[in-house]
């Protein structure tokens, strides 16, 4: 189960003035899953109006009804190897985005199972989260002993020029538990919990 608590730690920095991101990444696909254009960018360096979208579409995965709409998936033990999405995930994140081979990969992947009815864009942002210490009643004690370094990944619906709308589906890798990470567990976002996109399960293998 997830600790709603974790999640919203997470939403918290999700601001312009507080945010930790470091990269964002993407991919724009039409409804047939055909690569149209991708980007590769250093977060810092959008705009202030773009930082504010772009974090808008991130925090949707965190902040979403926990245990409906996100929930917590264990990997297999034998998907956690080399070659297997679990190992793509951990390079992609280890490397913070910048690799573009590992990145076009994992587009690919996903073209390949994801079902879309209209043109969508697969993002990917990194961020690293300095985690606080804090005592039993939640006060901060001082500085962070642990860096929680993930990605969250969002599919949008994409209308007009390449404007993405809300979310469908996504994940956050690795968990984020108990304030801290664990990377035997992806939390999977899925917009309308009655009619889930069940092949993102099969993308990441879980």
């Amino acid at each position: 189960m997830i600790n709603r608590e974790d999640m919203m730690e997470l939403t918290r920095r999700m601001t312009p003035a507080r945010t930790s991101m470091t990269r964002i990444a993407g991919s724009y696909m039409d409804a047939d899953g055909e690569i149209d254009g991708t980007f590769n960018t250093n977060f810092l360096k959008l705009s202030a109006a773009e930082k504010s979208k772009k974090l808008a579409v991130a925090k949707a995965i965190p902040f979403s009804g926990t245990n409906e709409n996100l929930k917590r998936y264990k990997f297999p033990k034998d998907s956690m190897k080399q070659g297997s999405m679990w190992h793509l995930l951990m390079c992609m994140k280890s490397c913070g985005l910048k690799n573009d081979a590992l990145m076009d990969t994992f587009y690919e992947l996903v073209s390949e199972l994801y079902q879309a009815k209209h043109d969508y864009a697969v993002f990917v942002f990194h961020d690293r989260y300095d985690v606080p210490v804090k005592g039993a009643d939640h006060e901060r004690l001082g500085e962070s002993e642990e860096v929680y370094e993930y990605i969250i990944c969002a599919i949008c619906p994409l209308s007009g020029e390449y404007e993405p709308g809300k979310p469908e589906c996504g994940f956050i890798f690795p968990a984020f538990a108990d304030r801290s990470a664990d990377q035997n567990y992806v939390d999977v976002f899925q917009s309308d919990a009655g009619h889930p996109h069940l092949e993102i399960l099969k993308i990441l293998g879980v």
